[in-house]
């Protein structure tokens, strides 16, 4: 879909904000905002470039800079943590080849570290895209990775 046409989608009202930056970043093949979206944004709301920016730049499901394809989020939150996700993050470490905040040399994955993804049941728990994973191992991960590899 054209940015013109995510715009126009909704009313030009700051209420709009997050639902016309979510569009904009998701329609972006490197998952991020970069600054001339988010300049036609502030035109299209008639809000200062800098009001964008601050949106974008204060929430953690927003990025400034390019990502991967795939973007992986570990839960950080105290039951994730207790139940072992310092160690699921090792193995995504290793297995990928990055640090949290990195993306993978062909651009495939992104990670990334959020307090908490809402499924405290199924810790430790990552997010890939839209898609949640629980009751980690070692052996569930590398499974996970393969298909999103394909």
């Amino acid at each position: 879909m054209k940015k013109k046409d995510i715009l126009h989608k909704y009313p030009p009202l700051m209420d709009n904000v997050l639902l016309i930056l979510h569009e904009f970043q998701n329609s972006n093949p490197r998952n991020y905002l970069p600054q001339k979206d988010l300049a036609m944004i502030a035109r299209y709301l008639n809000v200062s470039y800098s009001s964008i920016y601050g949106v974008a730049s204060y929430y953690t499901m927003f990025s400034l800079k390019p990502r991967g394809k795939h973007i992986i989020r570990i839960c950080n939150s105290p039951v994730c943590h207790m139940a072992g996700s310092r160690d699921i993050l090792s193995i995504l470490r290793k297995t990928l080849k990055i640090d949290v905040g990195e993306t993978t040399a062909g651009g495939l994955f992104t990670l990334e570290s959020t307090e908490c993804l809402g499924q405290c049941d199924k810790a430790p728990g990552i997010s890939i895209d839209e898609a949640f994973y629980g009751n980690l191992t070692s052996k569930k991960i590398k499974q996970i990775l393969k298909e999103y590899r394909k």
